[in-house]
C-alpha cells in the first residue's frame, strides 16, 4: 500500500507541475512574442543606422574634398597677396587702368 501511496502521490505532482506549465503557457507566449518583437525593432533599428553611417561617410569624404580645395585656394590668394605686393603689379596696374606709361616709352595708338 505504500507504494501506491507513493505513485499515486507521485502523479499528483506531475499533473502538478503539468497544469503549472499550462497556467503560464500563455506568459510565456507573451513574453516570447515581446523578446521577438524586439529583436525585430532592434534589427530594424540596426539596418536604419547602416544606411545613416553610409552616408555620413560619404559625406564626410566630400567635406574633405572640399577642405582640400580650399587649401589649394587659400594657398593661391596668398600667392597672390604677394603678388599685388610687388613694383611690377603696381606698374602692370598703372599700365592698364590709368593708363600711365614710363618715361622714355612711345605709345602708338590706332587711327579712327
Amino acid at each position: 500500500m505504500t507504494n501506491r501511496k507513493r505513485t499515486a502521490a507521485g502523479r499528483r505532482r506531475s499533473r502538478r507541475r503539468s497544469s503549472a506549465f499550462g497556467y503560464h503557457r500563455r506568459s510565456v507566449a507573451v513574453i516570447t512574442f515581446v523578446l521577438v518583437l524586439l529583436i525585430c525593432v532592434l534589427t530594424v533599428n540596426a539596418v536604419t543606422l547602416q544606411a545613416k553611417n553610409k552616408d555620413y561617410k560619404q559625406q564626410e569624404a566630400e567635406l574633405k574634398a572640399q577642405i582640400s580645395e580650399q587649401k589649394e585656394r587659400a594657398k593661391e590668394v596668398k600667392e597672390y597677396e604677394e603678388y599685388v605686393k610687388t613694383d611690377e603689379y603696381i606698374k602692370e596696374v598703372a599700365e592698364e587702368k590709368l593708363g600711365l606709361v614710363d618715361p622714355d616709352e612711345i605709345i602708338f595708338k590706332a587711327a579712327k
